[in-house]
């Protein structure tokens, strides 16, 4: 990924990056192979019981291991989900903000393995593994 895109996604005010601004998410750290990212609660990210919706928790996971490969990638390196599974640990209360953080495991040839957890305050609600494929 451009070292352009990296430097500005991680600008409080960044425009690069349209899922973010929607969402709100921000930047806490982006390092090679390593990120953080923080989603402050809003009401429009729960689902009809209260509690933040898993799509929005399963999102913010993707996103940081994405970004956690994307720190680590060589220039003109892209990358694509090809799997992922979260496994959801404990609800996420309406009021929570939400802190993840992922890493990855192995770069291999083509393939890459990363792992992320996902914490309201100091507990984790959920972990989730994925691999990326590299693409011309």
């Amino acid at each position: 990924m451009p070292e352009a895109y990296l430097k500005a996604v991680r600008k409080q005010d960044q425009t690069v990056n349209n899922l973010f601004t929607f969402l709100g998410v921000e930047v806490v750290s982006i390092e090679q192979d390593h990120a953080v990212l923080k989603l402050p609660f809003k009401p429009e990210l729960t689902q009809g019981a209260g509690m933040v919706a898993g799509g929005v928790l399963s999102t913010l996971l993707d996103e940081t291991m994405a970004h956690a490969v994307l720190g680590g990638n060589a220039p003109g390196e892209r990358t694509t989900t090809v799997d992922l599974s979260v496994s959801f640990l404990r609800a996420v209360r309406p009021g929570s903000d939400l802190t993840c953080e992922a890493r990855v495991v192995k770069r291999g040839g083509r393939v890459l393995f990363v792992e992320a957890s996902a914490s309201s305050g100091d507990r984790e609600v959920a972990r989730a593994t994925a691999s990326f494929l590299l693409v011309a």
